[in-house]
C-alpha cells in the first residue's frame, strides 16, 4: 500500500534516510560537514518528516551513505511525493495535526480503535455528525455543513480503497445510549452501525455497562497497522487541540494488550442490539 498525503510521505521518507545514515556510523553534524550543501538543522528537519525534501538532496545523501541506484531511485521517488498536496493538505478546514492522521488512516493496512463517548467519524450518519460539531459551539451555519462534508468525503475515501483497510472498533455503551442529535437520529445512527459491521472487513463491538471497570478507561486511542515493515504502526491519542502519535515498539504493544483486553470484554454490535440494547 502505497503511502499517501505529503506529510506521511515526509514521516517515511525521514526515516529511511536516518536509517541510511546511522547504518553508516554518520552523526547529522558530519553528514552537514561533508559540504552537501545540506546544514545540520535541516538534515534533523528532514529527518523528522517536517519539511519537503529535493531530489537533488535525497541523491546527495543517498551518495554520502554508499547507497546503490534501485534504492537511490526509490527515495528519490518519494522526495517528489513530500510536497504533492492531497484533498485533505489544502484544505484549511483540516486542522495540521489531523492533516497527518487523515494521510496514515488512507495508508493504513488495519485501524482499530476504542471509543468511549462518541462514534468514531469513519462510522458517523451525517445527522450525528452534524449533532457532534454543533454541539461544540465553535462553528455556525455553513461551516458546520463544511465539516461534515469532509467527514463525508473521508468515509468515501476509505469506501474506495482497495484492498479494504480491516476495521475493528469498540466503543463503549455510553456511546449507544447518549441522545445525541436525539432518539431518532440516535436509532438511526446504532443501525448503520450495525449495517456496516456486516461487511467482511470491519468489526464493531461494545463494552457492556455490566462488563464494570474495563482496562481502557484512561480514554480513546486508536491503533493504525501498515503493509510496509519501513513504516512503524502508530498509536493515535487526540486531544481538542491536538494529538500525540506514539510509535516506540513498547508504547504500541501496551496498547495492542489494553485493546485485546476490552475485545474480550466485549459483545458484538449485533447481539448487543438484538439483546434490546437500545431502545
Amino acid at each position: 500500500m502505497p503511502v499517501t498525503g505529503q506529510r506521511v510521505v515526509r514521516r517515511t521518507l525521514g526515516r529511511r534516510l536516518t536509517r541510511l545514515r546511522v547504518a553508516t556510523g554518520k552523526s547529522r553534524r558530519e553528514v552537514a560537514e561533508a559540504k552537501l550543501g545540506i546544514s545540520e538543522p535541516t538534515l534533523h528537519r528532514i529527518e523528522t518528516g517536517k519539511v519537503p525534501v529535493t531530489v537533488a538532496n535525497v541523491r546527495a545523501l543517498c551518495w554520502l551513505y554508499g547507497v546503490d541506484e534501485s534504492v537511490t531511485n526509490a527515495l528519490s521517488d518519494l522526495a517528489l511525493g513530500t510536497s504533492q498536496e492531497e484533498w485533505w493538505d489544502a484544505n484549511p478546514a483540516i486542522p495540521d495535526w489531523f492533516k497527518l492522521y487523515v494521510g496514515l488512516e488512507a495508508s493504513a493496512s488495519a485501524i482499530r480503535t476504542y471509543e468511549g463517548e462518541v462514534v468514531p467519524g469513519e462510522l458517523q450518519t451525517e445527522q450525528y455528525a452534524r449533532a457532534i460539531y454543533g454541539a461544540e459551539r465553535s462553528l455556525e451555519g455553513d461551516a458546520i455543513e463544511r465539516h461534515v462534508k469532509l467527514r463525508m468525503q473521508r468515509q468515501a475515501a476509505t469506501a474506495a480503497r482497495h484492498p479494504k483497510p480491516q476495521l475493528v472498533t469498540v466503543l463503549g455503551e455510553g456511546v449507544l445510549t447518549r441522545q445525541v442529535g436525539g432518539p431518532g437520529v440516535l436509532a438511526a445512527q446504532i443501525e448503520h452501525l450495525c449495517g456496516v459491521a456486516r461487511q467482511e472487513h470491519v468489526e464493531i463491538l461494545v463494552v457492556p455497562w455490566s462488563a464494570g471497570a474495563h482496562a481502557a478507561m484512561a480514554g480513546a486511542f486508536r491503533i493504525m497497522d501498515f503493509d510496509d515493515p519501513e513504516d512503524p504502526d502508530v498509536v493515535y491519542l487526540e486531544s481538542h487541540v491536538g494529538a500525540l502519535y506514539l510509535e516506540e515498539p513498547a508504547e504500541v504493544q501496551e496498547y495492542r494488550r489494553i485493546f485485546g483486553l476490552i475485545c474480550e470484554a466485549s459483545v458484538p454490535i449485533a447481539t448487543y442490539a438484538s439483546n434490546g440494547g437500545h431502545r
